[in-house]
């Protein structure tokens, strides 16, 4: 289903210029090259998602949305094909530039907890975690009250010099949606960002996910297999055997 300002093409090289994302003629395959078990996730994916757009990729389980997400977030280099993040080709980069480009141009909400914040600092601490990696001062002005800002939009001001584990599930998945949001990212990558959470606090955190985008222009791609969370966004794809549909 495609709606809104999306444009794409499947199957193609062809990319639309000045796309936030790019993926152009991406396979990735798994297990020895040659082996007749070799597992083929992705299967020639080419596609392109407008800056400013909100965009949710659904598919049976093993159908590669998943490794769709890896790879276009940099997580998982493909075996064949381009990606690229607002132009940049993420094959041309280094493991330590590529590194650098996930902290300060993308944002990561995952559906794990665990993933999402570190237990051992403070709520505000892990929001601005992203602009202390790459060099800021912790006590800086500017950061702290970048991290209470954050706080306060997704409802949680007050609470920053809390620990992750006294929040709920659904106020940890609002404070790893600000973190997302810290670094000003071109794109913000959500796997299943809703997958444990009651109805209420899934409706909060997809709710701030569209704020990002209408309000802020932010870029954002959602795996999810939920069909309500799906229909929070803008456009929504199908993929299939590794091919988006």
């Amino acid at each position: 289903m495609v709606r809104g300002r999306w444009r794409r093409t499947v199957g193609t090289t062809m990319v639309e210029q000045g796309a936030a994302l790019g993926l152009e003629g991406v396979s990735r395959s798994y297990g020895r090259r040659g082996s007749s078990r070799r597992t083929m996730a992705l299967d020639g994916v080419s596609c392109a998602v407008p800056a400013g757009s909100f965009t949710a990729v659904v598919g049976p389980s093993g159908s590669g949305k998943s490794t769709f997400l890896q790879v276009a977030a940099g997580l998982d280099r493909p075996t064949s094909g381009t990606v690229r993040i607002a132009g940049t080709d993420l094959g041309s980069l280094s493991e330590a530039a590529l590194t650098r480009l996930r902290r300060d141009r993308i944002g990561f909400v995952f559906q794990s907890h665990a993933l999402n914040l570190v237990p051992s600092l403070s709520i505000e601490e892990n929001v601005v975690l992203p602009l202390v990696l790459g060099g800021a001062d912790p006590g800086g002005t500017d950061v702290l009250a970048r991290g209470r800002e954050l706080l306060a939009r997704v409802g949680l001001a007050g609470r920053g010099g809390d620990g992750p584990s006294t929040l709920s599930g659904g106020q940890q998945q609002r404070v790893a949606v600000a973190r997302a949001l810290v670094t000003e990212p071109e794109v913000i990558f959500a796997d299943e960002p809703t997958a444990s959470l009651d109805p209420e606090s899934a409706a909060l955190v997809l709710a701030l996910l569209r704020d990002a985008v209408r309000i802020e222009g932010r870029t954002v791609v959602m795996v999810t297999h939920d069909p309500v969370a799906a229909s929070w966004a803008e456009t929504v794809l199908t993929m299939d055997g590794g091919r988006l549909r």
